[in-house]
């Protein structure tokens, strides 16, 4: 078998279901180990260091959402706008698309660092963070925030490769990453006593070895990427620059609209000290766990629908919706089930603070929500990302991210006093706002708009 077939794969062919899970299994994958060592950064953390180190982590993993949404935006915008122009055979453009991101999301990285570097101590000050696990949330979000190329460059090649059809690689480097990072975090978190520090230190680590191999697999395969690695093709063209620009800027302020208005529910979550910390830092850990089965079926469906889209196969896009809908919602009933029954052994093993999973066990209705969002987006998301869509993707931006998190949070939690659990309930509700979005978008079949010449065979 040859590199380009390994690579470039055929998403428009086959069984919807049959390839929709091959295709997202390795993405799911990669992001239940990403899940997994983010985990044991607060497990180890949480056992070595105590309930103070588990909520400065906690704290100190909002921040660094905080300055990857840029890189998120755009990079699944880069996957679509690929994917785009492997279904209509315009392999001309991926190499355009490839040199642009590099340069455009390598030259951000630098800049948001130098802007987290300059103005940290307001940022961790805005989210109230208590002031007994203050020093221990700066030393992790500063860490975390030096891996930031490291961050930026995993992020938009293994967009590149998943757009070209390849989910295999991204897991394979993630794979990488997650051992590293769970040696080390053994390593400087328990003998070498380095705190939340080592812990973001180990993961800093993991993912700098892991972009550089993922490096190197672009380099070997540059031919069949249109993209060899001269100085002059780092340039950003202005061919693929204005689409990625219109897709992206909107899946940036999604991205941000809803990292900000977490931020600020978790802002006033944080003054009801550090035991609602814990508690909500490790419900977003296990919330996280469904999130990336929603994840790896958002972006394999929407590479599947962009790919159909291009290649002009019209009928596939609903059946690929639909198919995405029942994947994901076996795995979110199972661990729905989990957590109803057994929530102090999910949460136990972050913390064995009584405080911690005595409350624990009052989040399990904000859970269900918040599982029933997770289950009924990625279909949506699928559809939309995948037909490049700006503006009903920005639409969705405004009102889950802003509108409705921030609104619902504020309404119930302040106006109807419910104090802690209405900003719980209100982040949850709002997590299913993009499934009704979406579905009138689907059935109004404006989206067949966005679709190259139909093939002949589905005329």
């Amino acid at each position: 078998m040859s590199q380009k077939k390994e690579l470039i794969r055929d998403l428009t062919t086959g069984s919807v279901p049959g390839t929709l899970i091959r295709f997202a299994l390795p993405l799911l994958l990669s992001g239940l180990l990403q899940m997994v060592y983010n985990m044991v950064d607060m497990i180890v953390v949480g056992r070595f260091v105590g309930t103070q180190g588990l909520s400065a982590v906690s704290i100190g993993g909002e921040v660094l959402q905080l300055i990857t949404f840029v890189a998120m935006g755009l990079s699944n915008a880069g996957q679509i706008l690929i994917s785009r122009y492997v279904g209509e055979n315009r392999r001309d453009k991926v190499g355009l698309m490839v040199g642009t991101l590099f340069t455009l999301l390598m030259s951000l990285a630098v800049i948001i660092m130098i802007i987290f570097l300059l103005s940290y101590k307001g940022i961790i000050n805005w989210l109230n963070t208590p002031t007994d696990i203050y020093e221990y949330t700066r030393q992790y979000a500063v860490t975390c925030v030096y891996g930031i190329i490291f961050i930026y460059g995993y992020n938009l090649v293994s967009a590149v490769l998943r757009g070209m059809g390849d989910s295999k690689h991204p897991f394979q480097f993630i794979a990488i990453a997650s051992v590293i990072n769970i040696v080390l975090d053994i390593l400087f978190v328990g003998p070498l006593k380095m705190g939340p520090m080592g812990a973001a230190l180990a993961t800093v680590i993991g993912q700098a070895v892991s972009f550089i191999f993922a490096l190197r697999l672009l380099y070997k395969n540059r031919e069949q990427i249109h993209f060899d690695f001269k100085p002059e093709h780092f340039r950003i063209s202005g061919e693929v620059i204005q689409p990625l620009i219109s897709l992206g800027i909107p899946m940036v302020i999604q991205s941000a609209a809803v990292t900000f208005s977490m931020l600020f529910v978790n802002s006033y979550i944080n003054t009801y000290g550090t035991t609602a910390v814990a508690v909500t830092g490790v419900a977003r850990k296990l919330e996280g766990m469904i999130g990336v089965v929603s994840q790896a079926i958002s972006s394999a469906g929407g590479a599947m629908v962009a790919q159909a889209l291009g290649a002009g196969k019209i009928k596939r896009v609903p059946l690929i919706v639909y198919n995405a809908l029942w994947i994901v919602a076996i795995p979110t009933s199972i661990f729905a089930i989990i957590t109803a029954f057994h929530p102090e052994w999910l949460f136990g093993l972050f913390s064995n603070d009584p405080a911690v999973l005595a409350m624990a066990v009052s989040y399990i209705p904000v859970a269900m929500i918040q599982y029933l969002g997770a289950c009924l987006r990625p279909a949506n998301f699928a559809l939309i990302n995948g037909s490049g869509n700006s503006k009903l993707n920005l639409t969705v931006a405004l009102l889950d991210g802003i509108i409705c998190r921030i609104g619902l949070a504020l309404l119930l939690g302040v106006t109807f006093k419910m104090g802690i659990f209405g900003f719980w309930y209100g982040n949850a509700f709002a997590g299913t706002v993009p499934f009704f979005i979406g579905s009138v978008y689907l059935y109004s079949g404006a989206w067949k708009s966005r679709a190259s010449t139909p093939a002949p065979a589905e005329a």
